[in-house]
């Protein structure tokens, strides 16, 4: 997390007062400029689960797919082999006191279960309500949970545009199951920023072209992003990041067989979801 000095306090607050504490926490603090290292530092003291990592990053620029899962892989390399369940979490969030509880008995139910997460709920004019970004079927990147095995099976988090999708995916092509816990409502308290947004579209061709989606469904799925933010600059935007990719001969994050299966999964969606419209 970088410059979360407003927000990373009620987010260990919330960790701390939890109905089933963590074994371990570890917060990673990529390069803020603010109080955000002395803040983790006096929880990190007080409570001998919470560990303060440094990123090492000295970039400042947050491009979707990078800095984010190389924060992450700091956290994860300061872990120990001993666990079951790994959590990634922003530090702007506030969780319910047993997001942790019923996230462990979502895995419990059902060890198919591979991946699982709550949903994310912003304030706007006043109220808390869901914040609108991404497919309800889906779970956001702010809050991933993953079982070790899955978690092993995909290959961890894979560093590319796109990947808190992309391991949805892969955990279904491994045959487990996506389990999204919508009465387990977490609060955002800064909403995904317009620059971020920005970066996104520029990226999410991209993305698409190294999840192996193919051209067809890269254009369906371009079309959809495009109409749900009315802008069709979204559209142009996406297909250039895909075409240059292409173009380039990018590295697939994915293997043959990976891709192959994706692909069969967007058009079981995209055939379903016309058949709900009829």
């Amino acid at each position: 997390m970088r410059n979360e000095e407003l927000y990373i306090g009620q987010m260990l607050d919330s960790i701390i007062n939890q109905t089933q504490i963590p074994s371990g926490v570890f917060v990673v603090n990529d390069n803020s400029t603010d109080k955000t290292a002395e803040i983790i530092n006096s929880y990190s003291k007080k409570y001998p689960f919470i560990h303060y990592v440094d990123s090492g990053s000295k970039a400042n620029t947050h491009e979707p797919g990078s800095k984010i899962i190389n924060a992450f892989y700091k956290g994860f390399e300061a872990m120990t082999d001993d666990w079951d369940i790994i959590f990634k979490l922003d530090g702007d969030l506030l969780l319910p006191s047993n997001y942790f509880e019923k996230i462990i008995a979502a895995f419990e139910v059902d060890d198919k279960v591979g991946i699982a997460g709550g949903v994310i709920y912003i304030k706007k004019y006043g109220e808390w309500t869901f914040e609108d970004v991404k497919n309800k079927n889906l779970i956001r990147g702010a809050l991933k949970s993953y079982t070790k095995e899955c978690f092993e099976k995909i290959g961890g988090i894979r560093r590319t545009i796109g990947w808190d999708t992309l391991d949805e995916m892969i955990a279904q092509y491994h045959g487990f199951k996506i389990k999204v816990l919508p009465d387990l409502v977490v609060k955002l308290q800064k909403p995904t920023g317009t620059d971020y947004k920005k970066i996104h579209a520029q990226k999410t061709g991209q993305g698409f072209y190294k999840m192996d989606y193919g051209l067809l469904i890269s254009l369906i799925a371009a079309a959809k992003d495009s109409w749900k933010k009315r802008k069709i600059s979204v559209f142009f935007s996406i297909m250039n990041g895909y075409f240059k990719s292409a173009l380039n001969s990018d590295s697939k994050a994915v293997t043959t067989e990976e891709g192959r299966y994706i692909r069969k999964l967007r058009r079981q969606g995209i055939l379903g979801r016309l058949r709900l419209k009829k």
